[in-house]
């Protein structure tokens, strides 16, 4: 890992080399077929934009300088997921997905994997997790969205690995800034780069980092000939939109942990959930797994029309779902089929002022009585 800070490499990573006379963030390529030599195409030359384009490949070779392996980028983090699910497993296997974590891996695995005989077994995060003997890919997400709780992925991973299983980590929520999977032993890092790496709630992006040179070969394959590639211009935006993850980070995380604080006090809260908070049960894995804690906090109201109440009320907080960008926005997570009580919301802290936050969501949620 460089000894270079977060910002410095955030700003840096990826970037070829400048002459003089360079922009300093090289623009986008826009391109389908390039020009090839009159006797045909010779390899490591620009052929055909689905597989091919220098624009995404510098927002790759940033990705994997924060990540710490190898990178594809892709047109979401479903399509990611999914191009892991797909390239790893085969007829007969068994994969172990999160119980809590995000609804449309467990829709995609139950709509199609179970469809060509894959055996699909859930797991909560915080474990305990049944025997890995016989399965092929176990898929972990740490902190998960949206319980929220840690696993410890370097236990998880030894465990599964002495029983011949590979070990998939989403970092969506901690970023590559917050935790590096392929060095606590998982075998693949997968992410949606539409939340806090791009950070701006502006275009959809997916990507997978993998130390492993047969895995990536797969999935580099199963990425060209399924065509779930990020356009010229979206890989141009996430890459712009990184040179401020660390600054971005550094004020949401600063937000969540006045907030979460404050609602932990607040008589209408219940079940206040940050892995930074002390009294968090993830608390003591996060505490020595993670660098920073992302600003993504869970909290129950009494009801949804509470939670409605409150948006309402609020003149910062917008409803919105997904999360890490820029504006504080509020998810009733059992409206898109989550496990979760009603009135959960998935707070989403933005890079607002803190002190602006606490006085609004002091007016908007008035005590009980």
């Amino acid at each position: 890992m460089s000894t270079l800070g977060d910002s410095t490499r955030c700003v840096h990573a990826g970037v070829p080399p400048l002459s003089p006379g360079d922009p300093l963030q090289p623009g986008p390529v826009f391109a389908a077929p390039y020009a090839l030599p009159p006797d045909g195409y010779q390899p490591g030359l620009d052929g055909y934009g689905r597989g091919d384009n220098p624009t995404r490949r510098v927002l790759e070779a940033a990705i994997a300088d924060l990540e710490g392996g190898d990178t594809l980028a892709f047109a979401s983090g479903q399509a990611a997921v999914s191009a892991v699910l797909m390239t790893v497993l085969r007829p007969g296997d068994t994969v172990m997905l999160p119980s809590d974590g995000y609804y449309n891996v467990r829709t995609f695995a139950s709509s199609f994997l179970a469809g060509l005989d894959v055996r699909v077994v859930e797991a909560p995060t915080a474990g305990p997790y049944p025997s890995f003997d016989g399965v092929r890919l176990v898929l972990l997400e740490s902190p998960a969205n949206p319980s929220l709780d840690v696993v410890d992925i370097a236990a998880v991973s030894s465990a599964a690995r002495a029983a011949g299983a590979l070990v998939a980590v989403d970092n969506t929520a901690a970023t590559p800034l917050g935790q590096r999977p392929l060095d606590l032993g998982a075998d693949i890092s997968v992410a949606s780069g539409t939340k806090a790496l791009s950070g701006h709630s502006d275009l959809l992006l997916g990507y997978v980092s993998t130390r492993s040179e047969s895995l990536h070969a797969a999935m580099a394959s199963w990425r060209t000939l399924a065509g779930a590639i990020p356009s010229p211009f979206d890989a141009w935006l996430a890459r712009r939109s990184m040179s401020t993850l660390d600054l971005r980070l550094r004020q949401q995380t600063r937000n969540a942990a006045a907030l979460a604080t404050f609602l932990g006090s607040h008589p209408s809260v219940s079940n206040v959930r940050w892995p930074g908070l002390p009294t968090d049960p993830s608390f003591e894995v996060a505490s020595r797994q993670m660098r920073r804690i992302p600003g993504i906090i869970g909290f129950t109201l009494p009801s949804a029309a509470a939670v409605a109440d409150f948006l309402r009320a609020s003149q910062l907080v917008v409803a919105a779902t997904s999360f890490g960008g820029l504006h504080t926005t509020a998810d009733r997570r059992e409206q898109w089929g989550d496990r979760t009580a009603p009135g959960f919301v998935r707070l989403s802290c933005g890079i607002e002022d803190t002190d602006d936050l606490l006085a609004d969501f002091t007016a908007a949620l008035p005590p009980l009585g």
